[in-house]
C-alpha cells in the first residue's frame, strides 16, 4: 500500500514494490510481497483480474491498530465500519456485512459480527504475519456471500516450515494518545525434536475513552440540539472531545503445535480471545417529545427519484444508557498440507476450524440485557493441480455450519441455523502474453429458523442453489504492464437476518423486519485492471461495474416500533460501478536516501432502482505522500482528503468533508537484515473533525483526534 508511514527499505516501491528484508519478510512461507496466497494456488498480483492489496512486514507493522476495520482503513477500495474505536469491520467497495468475508487463514472468524455493526470480529491485527485483501470476482472461491470481497488474515499459529533458529520471537507494543492505548503482543516459535514445531502466542490491549477532533455530534444535529428548549439537550450542542463509553480491555492467548516435513505439515492450534468494550450511546439532539424539525438538503439523487422519504433521521432524537460488551470465544484450528508428487494432482491443502462464541451485552445496572451465541464449523478442502505447460488450476469442496441464538430483551431473530456446502475450482492458461483465466463456484444453503412466539416468527425452512462463475483475461502491453478483463456471474443467498429479523435491533437503532420469501441476490460484473510499471512509476488501476437483480436492502417504513423507527428488508433492481488507483514514482536517488512520492483514489457508487442512493456508500477519496527512505531510517509526510457525501439514502444526512495530514519518522537500528525497528508518528495533526460515512454511528462518534503513536517491533 502506498499510504501511512515511511517505508523502512529503500527499494520499497509501490503498489507492486520490490522484496525487503528476508527478516521483514516472515510470513512462516518466505512468500514475496507482490504473490497472492489467498487463491488455491500462488498467483502474482499483477496476474489477478481484480483489486488486490497485501500488508506485510513493517507496512502492516505501521497500520496496525486495534481493530482490523482501522487497520485497513487507508488501503485502496477499502473504508471501515467505526461502530466506535472496537467494533469496525471493513468496507469493500461501499459492501459490508454478509457481503464481505473477514478470514483466518482462509476459514471465517465464526463470531456474529456480520450480524450487526456493534459486535467486532474476532480477528487480531497484533499477531498477523500477513493480510491479503481482494475485491471483485476472486474473492467468490471463498463463499457466493463475498460479492464484496475478502480480507484474509494469515498468522504463523499453525506452523509450516522449520523454523531457522532453535527459539523465534517476535514481539511488538504500541501506544496511541488518543485512547491512551496500550498495547502488546508476542510469538513463540520453537523446534521440538525433528519435525516438530511449536507455537505460543498473546496480546493484551487496553484503551481509555476515544479523544475526537472537533465535536461529538455532526453539525446538522448541533444546530437542532443549539435550538432546543431543553438545557440538558442544548448542552449537548457543546459536547467534543472525549467519546463516552468507548474503552476497551482485551486479550487473547494461543498455542500451537506442527509436524512439519519436507512434503508438507500438518498441526492444530487453540485459542481463547475475550474482549470488554463500551458502544458509544446515541447523544440526545431533540428531546423526544418535542416538535419536529423539517430541514431541507440538496442531494444528487439518480434517475430523478428524488428525496421521496425525507431524511428523518434528525426527528428521532434518542439518548441510551452506556451498553458494554462482554465477549469470549474459543477456537479449535487444523491446518494440513502435502505434496502428492503423482500424477496431474501436486498438493492437496486441508483447512478445518471449529468455535464457540457469546457475548453479552451488560447495561449500566451491570445486568445481562441480552447475550448472543454462536457455535460454527468451517471445513476446506483444495485440490492443487500440477502445472503442465501454462495450464494450472485448483478445484476444491467447502462446508460451513453456523448455529445462531439470542436470548434476551433485544431479540430481533429467532434461533437459527446456517449450512452450506460448496464445489468451487479455478483454471488458467498462460500463452505468453496472452493469459486466460476462468472459475465457477456451486453452493447450496439451507435455513432453518425455530418458531419462537417471543418475536412471532414461525418455524421457517428455506432452500438455495446459487451458481457463481467468472471467465476473464490479461494481455502484456510491454515488459511489466498488462491489462486485464474479468466478466462475472454471481449468486448470494440471502442471509438468516434477511430473512427472519423480526425485532429491536439496538446495534442500528433501528425496528428490524425481514422476508422469509426473499429470492436469491442475482449479479452480473464487469472488472477491467491495468497494473505495472515503467521508468521508475508503478501502478494499478481497477475499475468494476455490477448491475444487481433482487439486491438485498433496508428501507425505511416512517412508522415506529417500540420508540424505533421501522426498516423493512426489500429486494430490487441495483447498480454499483466505481474505481481504484494507485501509482508511486521515484523523484529522486541522494545517496542511499530514495525520494518518492505516491497516491491513491477510489470512489464507488451504489443505486437502487426506484429508491435512489444506497446508504452508507464512502465518497471519493484521496491521499497523497512524499517520503524518505533509508536503510535505517525513513521520514514521511502525507495528505488525505476524503469528499463530502452529500449523495445520501432516506434517514440518512450527509457527512461533510474533510482533510487530514500525517507524519511519521522510522528507525531501524540492525539495518535491513533485522525487522527491529521504532515508528513514531503524528496522525491527524491538525485535529480535525472526521466522520466516516459508512458509520451507523457518524453523527454521533467521529474518528480520533490527534494521535501521536510510538510502535516497537522486536525480532529474535
Amino acid at each position: 500500500m502506498l499510504v501511512g508511514i515511511p517505508a523502512l527499505a529503500a527499494e520499497d516501491e509501490r503498489p507492486k514494490p520490490t522484496a525487503a528484508s528476508a527478516a521483514d519478510q516472515r510470513d512462516h512461507e518466505d512468500v514475496p510481497e507482490n504473490i497472492i496466497i489467498t487463491a488455491p494456488y500462488q498467483r502474482d498480483q499483477i496476474d489477478v483480474l481484480s483489486g488486490t492489496t497485501v500488508l506485510r512486514g513493517a507496512e502492516l507493522t505501521r497500520q496496525i491498530r486495534p481493530t482490523i476495520g482501522e487497520t485497513l482503513a487507508r488501503q485502496p477500495g477499502v473504508s471501515s465500519t467505526a461502530f466506535g474505536p472496537n467494533s469496525s469491520r471493513p468496507v469493500l467497495r461501499g459492501f459490508q456485512g454478509d457481503r464481505i468475508r473477514v478470514l483466518t487463514d482462509g476459514i471465517g472468524s465464526i463470531d456474529a459480527s456480520t450480524n450487526s455493526v456493534d459486535h467486532a470480529p474476532v480477528i487480531n491485527p497484533l499477531l498477523a504475519d500477513r493480510i491479503e485483501i481482494l475485491r471483485g470476482p476472486s474473492a467468490l472461491l471463498f463463499g457466493s456471500s463475498a460479492i464484496g470481497g475478502v480480507v484474509n488474515v494469515i498468522d504463523g499459529r499453525i506452523p509450516r516450515d522449520l523454523p531457522d533458529e532453535a527459539i523465534h520471537i517476535d514481539a511488538i507494543g504500541t501506544y496511541g494518545s488518543a485512547a491512551e492505548e496500550r498495547s502488546i503482543a508476542g510469538e513463540l516459535e520453537a523446534r521440538i525434536g525433528g519435525n516438530l514445531v511449536a507455537h505460543v502466542d498473546g496480546s493484551y490491549t487496553r484503551t481509555d475513552d476515544l479523544r475526537t477532533g472537533g465535536f461529538l455530534l455532526a453539525p446538522t444535529l448541533r444546530g437542532i440540539a443549539a435550538a432546543s428548549d431543553e438545557e440538558e439537550v442544548r448542552e449537548n450542542a457543546a459536547l467534543r472531545g472525549r467519546l463516552p463509553n468507548s474503552s476497551a480491555e482485551t486479550w487473547e492467548v494461543a498455542g500451537g503445535l506442527s509436524v512439519v516435513t519436507d512434503r508438507g505439515h500438518l498441526g492444530f492450534s487453540v485459542s481463547r480471545y475475550e474482549s470488554n468494550y463500551g458502544i458509544p450511546g446515541r447523544i440526545e439532539f431533540q428531546h423526544e417529545e418535542g416538535e419536529d424539525h423539517d430541514h431541507d438538503h440538496d442531494h444528487d439523487h439518480d434517475d430523478d427519484h428524488g428525496d421521496e422519504h425525507g431524511h428523518d433521521e434528525e426527528e428521532h432524537g434518542h439518548s441510551h444508557e452506556n451498553v458494554r460488551l462482554a465477549l469470549k470465544q474459543t477456537r479449535f484450528d487444523i491446518r494440513g498440507e502435502i505434496e502428492t508428487d503423482s500424477g496431474l494432482l501436486d498438493r492437496i491443502r486441508v483447512r478445518l476450524a471449529a468455535a464457540d462464541y457469546r457475548h453479552d451485552e451488560i447495561e449500566e445496572s451491570g445486568e445481562i440485557g441480552t447475550s448472543f451465541f454462536n457455535q460454527g464449523y468451517e471445513g476446506r478442502i483444495e485440490l492443487v493441480q500440477r502445472a503442465i505447460g501454462g495450464w494450472r488450476g485448483a478445484t476444491g469442496a467447502q462446508v460451513f455450519i453456523r448455529d445462531f441464538n439470542v436470548i434476551g430483551e433485544e431479540k430481533f431473530v429467532p434461533r437459527n441455523t446456517t449450512q452450506q456446502a460448496g464445489l468451487f475450482t479455478l483454471q488458467s492458461f498462460d500463452m505468453g502474453a496472452l493469459r486466460l483465466e476462468a472459475g465457477a463456484r456451486y453452493e447450496n444453503t439451507q435455513l432453518k429458523a425455530q418458531a419462537d412466539g417471543d418475536i412471532g416468527t414461525p418455524r421457517i425452512r428455506r432452500n438455495f442453489d446459487a451458481f457463481s462463475g467468472s471467465v476473464g483475461a490479461s494481455l502484456a502491453l510491454g515488459e511489466g504492464i498488462r491489462a486485464g478483463v474479468n466478466l462475472s456471474r454471481s449468486e448470494r443467498a440471502p442471509s438468516a437476518e434477511e430473512l427472519f429479523a423480526a425485532g429491536p435491533h439496538a446495534g442500528t437503532q433501528a425496528f428490524e423486519i425481514g422476508n422469509p420469501g426473499f429470492e436469491k441476490e442475482k449479479s452480473w460484473g464487469v472488472e477491467g485492471t491495468l497494473r505495472g510499471g515503467v521508468a521508475g512509476v508503478t501502478f494499478a488501476l481497477a475499475g468494476f461495474y455490477n448491475w444487481f437483480d433482487d439486491f438485498i436492502y433496508q428501507t425505511p417504513t416512517g412508522e415506529e416500533e417500540d420508540g424505533l423507527p421501522v426498516f423493512l428488508y426489500a429486494q430490487q433492481a441495483a447498480r454499483v460501478w466505481g474505481f481504484e488507483a494507485e501509482a508511486s514514482a521515484r523523484l529522486a536517488q541522494l545517496g542511499e536516501v530514495a525520494i518518492n512520492v505516491d497516491g491513491l483514489a477510489d470512489y464507488t457508487r451504489q443505486t437502487i432502482e426506484g429508491e435512489g442512493p444506497a446508504p452508507r456508500i464512502p465518497p471519493l477519496r484521496l491521499l497523497g505522500g512524499l517520503e524518505a527512505q533509508a536503510t535505517q531510517f525513513g521520514a514521511r509526510v502525507e495528505v488525505e482528503h476524503v469528499f463530502e457525501q452529500d449523495r445520501v439514502a432516506a434517514f440518512e444526512l450527509p457527512t461533510p468533508d474533510y482533510t487530514m495530514v500525517n507524519a511519521a519518522v522510522s528507525f531501524r537500528p540492525f539495518g535491513a537484515g533485522n525487522a527491529t525497528s521504532l515508528i513514531v508518528s503524528a496522525n491527524n495533526i491538525f485535529d480535525v473533525e472526521a466522520r466516516r460515512h459508512a458509520s451507523f454511528l457518524k453523527d454521533f462518534a467521529p474518528l480520533a483526534g490527534r494521535d501521536i503513536r510510538a510502535t516497537v517491533r522486536f525480532q529474535l
